[in-house]
Formats: C-alpha cells, sequence, structure tokens
C-alpha cells in the first residue's frame, strides 16, 4: 500500500491551533514548489521557510499517528515535486546539475520523514526514512558538500541499524546497507581519510547477502580506488593500490562462484580482467616486469583477453628486462590488430623509442607505415612519432640516423598526403616547424648534407601558394647555403661577406656602391638567382628604392623561354612598376617596362606571359588599370607627350584576349585611342609646334581604329 492511500483524519486549520498552521504553512510551500517552473532555478526562500516550519513543527512533538502520518504525506509530496522538477530541468538540458536549493529542499523532506518517525501501517519505516537521507546525501557529495553528504549517511546508518537484517529481507533494504557503506566510503576517500574509507568497504563485506550483483559493485569500488592511487603515479602508493585490486580480484572470483545470469556473469568476467590489467599496470608501476609479463599471460590464456593495453603492458615490461626483440613482437602485433586505437600505438611506439634509442628508428618508420597501410592515420599521430624519432639534439652518429630515418619517413607520399588539404593546415605547419628546425641543428653541428635533406623535405609541408611563397623562397635559400657548404666553404664564405656589404651600404644610405655590390654577387661560385629578389626585398625594406629597381631589372636580364625561375617575368615587372610608382617623376622608367611587358606578352602570349584562368585575368587587370590611371595623372599634370604614350599601351592591354575574350573592354579601348589622338593635340599645342606628317597620318589611324572598334561594339550588341 502507498503512503498515500493511508487514510487520515483531515485536520482543518485554526488560528489557535499551532500544529495545524506549521502543517498548512509547509503544505503552501510544497504547493508553490508544484508550481514552480524547471527553466527558474528555485529560491533559496524556499527551502528557508520549510527549514523555519521544521524548527517549529520539532518543538511540539511527540504527535498522535494521525498527525504522523499526514508529515509522511507531506515529505513525500515535498520529494515527488523535488523529483519531477529535476527530471524536467534534465530533459530540457543533458548537462543540468542539482542546485544547492534542490539539496536543502531534499533535506527537508528527509527531515520530516524522521522527526515524524514510525508510523502505524507504513511497512520498514525507518528503512524508507534511511533511503530518503542516502539520496541526499549523494546530492551533497555531487556537489562536493562532503561533511553534510557524511551526516546524511551516518543518518541512514543510525536508522538501519535498528532494523534486524536477514535473508527475508526486501532485496531494496539489502541493497541499501552496501549502498550506505560504499557512500560513507567514498565520502571519506574524498576528504582523503583512506584508513575509514577502506574500513568501511571491509564493513561492506557483511553486506553482500550473497548476491553477485553486490559482489560486483563492491570489488568496483575497491578497483576505483585503486585507480585512483596508481593515477598519482607514486611509487611508495603502488603497494596500497595492489592490495585494493587484489581485492576488488578477489570479491569477482567470489562473485562468480555464485552468479547464475548470463549477463552478470560477463560483468563479473570483465571486472575481473579489468581489475588484473590494472594490477598488471601498477607491477609496472614498481619496475616488477616479470609480475606484469605473468598477468598479461593469465589474461591472454584464462579468459582469452585481447584488451589493447595487454599489448602495451607487456611491450613495456620486455623493454624494462632488456629483451627488445620481444618489444618489438609486440609492437608489430599491435599494427596488425586493427581494435588498437591510434593515441594507444602512438604512445607504445613513444616508449618504444624512448627504451630502444636510435637503433630502433629504422624498426619504428616500419612499423608506421605498416600502419597507415592498415587504417587511417591523423596527421598529429605523425607529428608526435617523427617528434619521436628526431629526439633531443646533439653530435655523433645518433642524431645522423635519426634525421635519416625521420626524412625517410616524412617524404613517403602516404605520409605527406596526410596533410593536405586546409583541415590539416595547423598540423602542416607544426611538422614543417619540427623539421625545419631539425635541419637547423644539423646545420649547426656542420653535417651539411643530412641538413640539406631535411630542409628539403621540410618543404614538402608548405602549400604552393602565394601566401607561402615568401616561406619557400627561404627554404630554397637555406639549401643554397647547405650546397655552398657542401661544396666550397671558403667561396660560401666569401658570398656571404659580400651579402653583408651589400647590407651595410644599404644601411648607410651608399646606393650606387649598393648597386655595385648587387652587381658584384652575381659573379661569385654557384650564384642563385634567389639572392637578386632577397636584395630587392631588403633594398625595399630599407627604402633605398633605386638599389630595388636595378636588382630587379638585373634579375629580368637572366629570363629566357623555358629557364626555371623562383618567380614569373610578369611578377618580376610587376613589382618593377610598383616601386616605382612609389617616387615621383618616375613616368619614364615606368613607361619603359610597361613596354617590355607588353613585348614580352606578345613574344609568349597571355597564357605564358600572364598565366592561366583566374591569375592571368588579374595580372592584366593590373597593367590595364594602371596604364589608364598614370595616363589620366600626366594627362592633368600637362604631360601630354607621356600621357599619350600611356593611353596607347592602355589601348593595347585592353584590347588583348584573356582565355579567349576581350572581356567585354571595346569601350575601354575606345577610350583610350580617343585620349591617346587627344593628349598629341594637347601636347602640339603645348610645343607650339605642328604636328610631323608621319604623326597625323598615325593620329588617323588610332581614331580609324576607335571607330572601327565602335561599329564592330555595335554589331554585337
Amino acid at each position: 500500500m502507498r503512503i498515500a492511500e493511508i487514510s487520515s483524519p483531515e485536520i482543518r486549520p485554526s488560528n489557535h491551533d499551532p500544529l495545524s498552521h506549521i502543517l498548512s504553512h509547509i503544505e503552501s510551500s510544497i504547493k508553490e514548489l508544484e508550481c514552480y517552473s524547471p527553466e527558474t532555478p528555485l529560491p533559496d526562500s524556499l527551502s528557508s521557510d520549510l527549514r523555519i516550519a521544521l524548527i517549529q513543527l520539532s518543538q511540539l512533538a511527540p504527535f498522535p499517528n494521525s498527525v504522523k502520518l499526514q508529515i509522511w504525506k507531506l515529505s513525500y509530496r515535498l520529494w515527488n515535486a523535488c523529483v519531477d522538477n529535476s527530471n524536467a530541468a534534465g530533459v530540457k538540458s543533458s548537462s543540468h546539475k542539482l542546485s544547492e536549493s534542490h539539496a536543502k529542499l531534499r533535506q527537508v523532506s528527509a527531515d520530516l520523514l524522521f522527526l515524524a518517525g514510525e508510523v502505524a501501517g507504513v511497512p520498514s519505516p525507518a528503512f524508507k526514512s534511511a533511503l530518503f537521507f542516502y539520496k541526499t546525501g549523494l546530492i551533497w557529495h555531487d556537489l562536493r558538500k562532503f561533511d553534510l553528504a557524511n551526516n546524511c549517511f551516518e543518518k541512514a546508518t543510525d536508522l538501519t541499524s535498528k532494523t534486524e537484517t536477514n535473508g527475508k529481507s526486501e532485496s531494496e533494504e539489502r541493497k541499501l546497507l552496501l549502498d550506505l557503506n560504499i557512500a560513507r566510503s567514498r565520502t571519506a576517500w574524498e576528504i582523503s581519510d583512506r584508513n575509514l574509507a577502506i574500513t568501511l568497504l571491509n564493513r561492506a563485506k557483511n553486506v553482500l547477502f550473497g548476491i553477485a550483483e553486490n559482489y560486483k559493485t563492491l570489488a568496483n569500488q575497491y578497483l576505483m580506488f585503486g585507480k585512483s592511487i596508481l593515477s598519482n603515479n607514486e611509487v611508495s602508493g603502488a603497494n596500497e593500490a595492489v592490495k585494493l585490486m587484489n581485492e576488488a580480484f578477489d570479491l569477482s572470483e567470489k562473485g562468480l562462484r555464485i552468479v547464475k545470469g548470463t549477463e552478470e556473469t560477463l560483468a563479473l568476467k570483465e571486472l575481473r580482467s579489468k581489475t588484473l590489467r590494472f594490477v598488471s599496470a601498477s607491477h609496472l608501476q614498481r619496475d616488477e616486469f616479470e609480475s606484469v609479463l605473468k598477468c598479461v599471460k593469465i589474461l591472454r590464456d584464462g579468459g582469452g583477453d585481447q584488451h589493447p593495453s595487454l599489448s602495451v603492458l607487456a611491450m613495456k615490461a620486455w623493454l624494462g628486462l632488456g629483451r627488445y626483440g620481444e618489444a618489438e613482437k609486440e609492437l608489430r602485433g599491435m599494427v596488425v590488430d586493427k581494435g588498437i586505437p591510434e593515441g594507444v600505438w602512438v604512445s607504445a611506439v613513444e616508449s618504444y623509442f624512448q627504451a630502444a634509442g636510435a637503433a630502433a628508428a629504422e624498426t619504428v618508420k616500419g612499423l608506421f607505415l605498416g600502419l597507415l597501410g592498415r587504417c587511417h592515420v591523423s596527421a598529429g599521430a605523425a607529428i608526435r612519432v617523427v617528434n619521436k624519432v628526431v629526439g633531443d639534439s646533439g653530435g655523433g652518429e645518433g642524431p645522423r640516423v635519426r634525421a635519416k630515418v625521420v626524412a625517410e619517413l616524412v617524404s613517403d607520399e602516404r605520409v605527406v598526403a596526410l596533410f593536405a588539404g586546409g583541415a590539416a593546415a595547423k598540423e602542416r605547419t607544426a611538422m614543417h616547424a619540427l623539421l625545419w628546425n631539425c635541419a637547423a641543428e644539423l646545420f649547426r653541428s656542420k653535417d651539411y648534407e643530412a641538413s640539406a635533406e631535411m630542409f628539403e623535405n621540410s618543404m614538402l609541408y608548405v602549400p604552393y601558394d602565394i601566401e607561402n611563397r615568401i616561406l619557400r623562397a627561404k627554404g630554397f635559400r637555406v639549401l643554397c647555403l647547405c650546397h655552398l657548404g657542401l661544396s666550397q666553404l671558403d667561396r660560401a664564405q666569401e658570398y656571404i661577406n659580400e651579402a653583408e656589404k651589400f647590407k651595410i651600404y644599404l644601411q648607410k644610405n651608399e646606393l650606387n656602391k649598393a648597386i655595385a655590390q648587387m652587381q658584384a654577387m652575381s659573379t661569385c661560385p654557384d650564384f642563385s638567382l634567389d639572392f637578386l629578389s632577397l636584395s630587392a626585398h631588403e633594398a625595399v625594406a630599407c627604402r633605398a628604392l633605386s638599389v630595388a629597381v636595378a636588382s630587379l631589372s638585373h634579375l629580368l636580364n637572366f629570363y629566357s623561354v623555358g629557364k626555371p625561375m623562383p618567380m614569373t617575368e610578369v611578377m618580376v615587372l610587376r613589382t618593377l612598376v610598383t616601386v616605382l610608382m612609389q617616387e615621383p617623376d618616375n613616368e619614364s622608367d615606368i613607361l619603359k617596362y610597361m613596354k617590355r611587358a607588353h613585348a614580352r606578352l606578345s613574344e609568349l602570349g597571355p597564357d605564358s606571359f600572364l598565366g592561366k584562368g583566374e591569375v592571368g585575368r588579374r595580372e592584366w587587370n593590373w597593367f590595364a588599370v594602371n596604364l589608364w590611371n598614370i595616363g589620366a595623372r600626366t594627362g592633368k599634370e600637362n604631360k601630354y607627350e607621356l600621357c599619350a604614350e600611356f593611353f596607347r599601351l592602355a589601348s593595347e592591354f585592353f584590347s588583348i584576349k584573356v582565355d579567349g575574350e576581350v572581356e567585354g573592354n571595346n569601350v575601354m579601348v575606345c577610350k583610350s585611342l580617343i585620349l591617346t589622338v587627344s593628349a598629341m593635340i594637347a601636347d602640339e599645342k603645348q610645343r607650339n609646334a605642328t604636328l610631323l606628317d608621319t604623326e597625323v597620318k598615325q593620329a588617323i589611324e588610332l581614331l580609324d581604329r576607335a571607330g572601327k572598334v565602335t561599329i564592330s561594339s555595335r554589331i554585337v550588341s
């Protein structure tokens, strides 16, 4: 029979009856809670009012059975309102946690039940009251209010101790006795009272009642305490951890002797295996390698356990015994096993390499490539393996061997493929930095051959795009230095000295000497064209624009059809014009290089000179628009001769077909031609001279061309 179904005489409130008034007040507060929205936090005033009413009610004890029954009903009603509110909030948010206000209301409900005491017609009232205190204590425990949790658990223990428990007791009541001991133990553990915690667990062995589920619950708690000690990595605590885990193992064994259901049997076997794995881990922590191997053998032979951690435990134990061959077998077995997570495998590789050293580098490479063949491996895993193989820098043969293995590993196309795409941009940058630093360390130790190979491999992790152009150029420059170091160190030093002189001239603003020095650099042995672009970059940084122009002009002399160059010719010309535009009165030089760009465009064709697709269209648009803008500016400045030249060249660029199309620029072609003739006439007036017959003929041809463009545009439209 439910509590709510037990009849009790109705108690009407009376102004002269304080008991009825208090009970009525409690009921009103409960009604308020029942109407409360779960989306709104519970007010502290609600629990405070109920707590005051509870204190007032306790002063009127003892109560007749009818009042006790009414208090019980109010307690259950309050409890159920709390449960409903919590459940509703949990449905709306999976991350919902009970608040302290909620815990206070549960505490009032438990205290009301305790105050009422035993009621005629209610079976096992002490256990019901104890259950409320137990559940409230769990909430306080989750809120880390361990003193309040412990008070609840102790009250629950006192209530259950007054009732005799035997085999005929209800299963829920027997389960409560075990849960109480475990809950008190957990609370003691949280406040660092380990002795009390373990004593309470040992006491819990007396309330297992021969139930397999109880054995599993208690064993699991022993295991949790053991794992907690083990996670601290304290050698001094390893013995205590093993004792706790042995208790868990024994309880699992005892539970298996009495278990009947299939699911319970499987759960206990899994717990036993899990416990033995942690026992093995604790032995490993104490360097008891033989014991580790015994545990692994028992798990594999007896229970057929194939947990991923077994291979790691066995491998580390073999490494501890110095038997690297056996450790390698375990590691190779992990490569074959698809059930082993990537993180576990990579961690095992790190441990193996740390113990075996440089001699294991080749093995690690083979194993990692084997792992690539059987499953998806992340770029992060590759970085971890490479970082471990690279190891600490230093002299001797070890670093060279490791560098050779790393070079072979990172140059494998399957490894490079892991870092492709925008999603792996962060990992790609990390891998490049790792390889670059390794190469730099090798360079400092004068191992130029290994350094060059590592620098070259680092460039595999630099995308071929405009944003990373500087980074690629930097890579080529250091590669030049490596090869210089390999071939002729004295000549390399000579080149460095020349470069330093160039820098000094720039800083001293001796521009003519800097230009002469730049030209002399090209006569150095093993000269690289990258250094001309670098010279231009340094000159721009020092605001020595004439030196930058000279460097880029010198670089243009090396361009020929089919010859590989560090940057495209159109890029050099565009940069040159951009530099010239930064200072006034450079229109003649700008025109010269614009004409050169047009000549090379006519010679090579748009696709070869400008580039294909969107890149080509951007380059074409840059030249055409800047010619137009400079023509307009020189016209405003009354430099009509230059103005005519710029507009005439602009008409040539606007008429170029990019990707087979004129891009609808006939209007701009026509405007440019008309403005060219206008500038020629204005120049005639400015010079107060008559145009030559050839110039007049040229002007007529330009206007005739403009007319044809206009007519063709009308026909098309």
